[in-house]
This record gives C-alpha cells, sequence and structure tokens, in this order.
C-alpha cells in the first residue's frame, strides 16, 4: 500500500474530523524529516490534546534543525503540563546537548512531577555529564518515579562519582528503584557497584536479580575490554 501524498496528508490535517488529522500525522513517518516537519506544525495548536501530544512527539522523531527551537518553546510556554512533558521527552529524542540547560530549567522550575520526570529521562536519553548535579538533586525526590529516572539517568551518563550517592537505594522499599539501581550500576565500573550487585541478585523480587546478573557480567566484560 502506497503512502498518501503530500498534498492529501495536508489536505487531512485541516479536517475538522479529529480521525482524519490523527490518521494523517501518523501517515507522516513515510515522510522525510524536512517535508513532515512543516506539517506537524499545522497541528502543534489543536484543539485536540491527544493529536497535540502526537505532533510533540513527532518532532523528536522527525529530526531537522527547526524542531529543537519549537521543543524548547512547548516545554517552556505550554500550559498544559502533559504537553510539556511530551516536549521534555521529544527533546530526549533528540539528542542535543543544547537541551541539557532547558531541561534543567524544566527541573528545577516546572512544578509538575510528570514534566520532571521526563526531564530527568531525557537528561539521561542526552548522556550530558553537566546533568550531574541535577540528577543528584533528583535523587532526594519525593516522587518514587523522579528517583527511578534519575537513577537510570546516572547510569546512562556514565557517573562514576555518582555511586555513592545511588547505593543508598539498594534496600529502597519499591523493588523497581532496586531494578534501576542494578540496572545503572552496569554502566558504573567500581568495585562498590560489584559488591551491591552481589547483593542485588539475591534480591526477592526475579526482576532485580536478573537485572543484577545481567550488570555484573556487562562489568566483567567492561573489566575484560581494558
Amino acid at each position: 500500500m502506497t503512502a498518501p501524498s503530500l498534498e492529501i496528508i495536508s489536505t487531512q490535517l485541516e479536517s475538522p474530523d479529529l480521525r482524519d488529522r490523527m490518521v494523517a500525522l501518523a501517515n507522516l513517518r513515510h515522510i522525510s524529516p524536512e517535508e513532515a516537519v512543516p506539517l506537524i506544525k499545522k497541528v502543534l495548536d489543536d484543539e485536540s490534546l491527544q493529536l497535540r501530544s502526537m505532533a510533540v512527539f513527532a518532532l523528536g522523531i522527525k529530526q531537522t534543525p527547526e524542531c529543537y527551537p519549537i521543543l524548547v518553546r512547548i516545554l517552556e510556554t505550554d500550559p498544559d503540563y502533559g504537553i510539556r512533558a511530551d516536549a521534555a521527552g521529544a527533546l530526549g529524542y533528540l539528542g542535543d546537548n543544547r537541551a541539557v540547560e532547558p531541561l534543567s530549567r524544566a527541573f528545577y522550575e516546572d512544578t509538575d512531577w510528570l514534566v520532571r520526570f521526563s526531564a530527568a529521562v531525557s537528561l539521561g536519553n542526552i548522556k550530558d555529564s553537566r546533568a550531574y548535579n541535577i540528577l543528584i538533586q533528583a535523587l532526594d525526590s519525593k516522587e518514587v518515579v523522579i528517583q527511578q529516572a534519575a537513577i537510570s539517568a546516572l547510569g546512562e551518563i556514565k557517573s562514576i562519582e555518582s555511586v555513592d550517592h545511588i547505593l543508598r537505594f539498594a534496600q529502597a522499599e519499591d523493588w523497581l528503584v532496586r531494578q534501576r539501581l542494578a540496572e545503572a550500576l552496569g554502566n558504573l565500573p567500581t568495585p562498590k557497584s560489584v559488591s551491591a550487585l552481589k547483593y542485588l541478585e539475591k534480591d526477592s523480587h526475579s526482576h532485580v536479580a536478573e537485572a543484577a546478573t545481567i550488570s555484573l557480567k556487562r562489568l566483567e566484560e567492561i573489566e575484560n575490554q581494558v
């Protein structure tokens, strides 16, 4: 089945029927970023939050130089916290190091936990060591999901100096926190990481124990490459 033409997609994006607009936006996956982004922009202010959310996500996938400033503007100014969170997530997909600053600001200043969670995840995706201080602060969040995101992100940025900070979660009540810790330690080759992973291998939750085993193997591989 051939993809609809740009003209058809463009017309559908202006349809009063939400389903038409959603189908048109989905069809942009077959279109080059340069051709898709001008069409995505047509629905960034759509009355449907679901469609706007899809459009913001699409800007993270269909990457052109225009996407970064648009996503930063949405992250900083959109009144809907869900859309701001989508923009934070899409900036992580872009992988643009310039996003460290707006994502950091969003983490410090946004009042909604979902936006802060998305910002922490994206700071990990960008893998920039400048995120270290923010992610260490995020470990003290009252929201467990933000603690999870911070632990994962510190592993993603391969922050060896974070090991002492994250080991306190080895006995966290939430097994997902312990699993994120086991996964993160697999990127952080230190003797303390190995000791903690051997402890986590005996965890009462099978997912945590399995993640610890995988991470120990990864650390062995890293050591053998040195």
